[in-house]
């Protein structure tokens, strides 16, 4: 089974443009991405795809793997699928280029999932945790997801899922960690298909694939991502460095 990690790098970003060329301890931030998902040493091979010259260079003048793709992705997704459609790959795991602090520890988890699915029912593998906070729970950039008792995804939104309507019935709220895992033949058919409603509402790639009928392993972590959505985040990113 090949598995490989992409990390795709838009340059521009609608609530943090060029956040992924921000100097964070003396690297850019895309770089910090690309150096953490080769220490994992999970990967046949990592490679960043962008539409960006600036992000190109950066990699590449570091010793790195980089791809150039078109400017009119809709998607992270899109951008990936562009980048592998002609290799030679099994498993494709997207990591997102604002997540610089890496875990190995999910992403074996993922990469476990995939080993035990010898009947291959699961298209995608992603991760999640619990959050408590309602501040946490209410934010819309945390994008929550239910799931069934097999732990595959019913649904993701920017709302609070499920609504809390009784309360002490032992729901629990999960965030979603965009990391996704994807099969080869789910990856390309995703990029085949048009967007409909649900994805274009609430602007999350990953109903796409549920609207189509992929089934989506969820797989429950202690270990939340660190991502830069903001200024504020990148200042706690430099802190946590240092």
């Amino acid at each position: 089974m090949k598995i490989i990690a992409v990390i795709p790098a838009r340059y521009a970003s609608t609530r943090f443009p060029a956040k992924l060329m921000q100097d964070l301890g003396g690297k850019t931030v895309i770089l910090r991405t690309y150096e953490a998902a080769i220490a994992t040493q999970l990967f046949d091979d990592v490679f960043v795809v962008t539409d960006s010259d600036l992000i190109f260079e950066n990699i590449v003048s570091n010793g790195g793997k980089a791809l150039m793709s078109k400017k009119e992705h809709e998607s992270g997704s899109d951008r990936i699928a562009e980048a592998v459609e002609f290799m030679d790959v099994d498993i494709v795991i997207n990591v997102q280029g604002d997540e610089p602090f890496i875990n190995a520890t999910p992403l074996k988890q993922i990469i476990e999932a995939f080993k035990q699915d010898s009947d291959k029912k699961i298209d995608l593998a992603s991760l999640m945790f619990e959050i408590k906070e309602e501040e946490e729970i209410t934010n819309p950039n945390n994008v929550k997801v239910i799931v069934d008792q097999q732990g595959f995804a019913l649904y993701f939104s920017r709302s609070v899922i499920p609504y809390p309507r009784e309360k002490n019935v032992g729901v629990r709220y999960m965030k979603h960690v965009g990391i996704y895992a994807f099969r080869k033949e789910a990856l390309m058919d995703f990029y085949r298909l048009p967007m409909l409603s649900l994805e274009a509402s609430e602007k999350l790639e990953q109903l796409r694939y549920l609207e189509y009928g992929k089934r989506i392993k969820m797989i429950e972590t202690i270990h939340g991502s660190i991502g830069i959505d903001t200024l504020e985040d990148l200042e706690k990113a430099r802190q946590l460095l240092k």
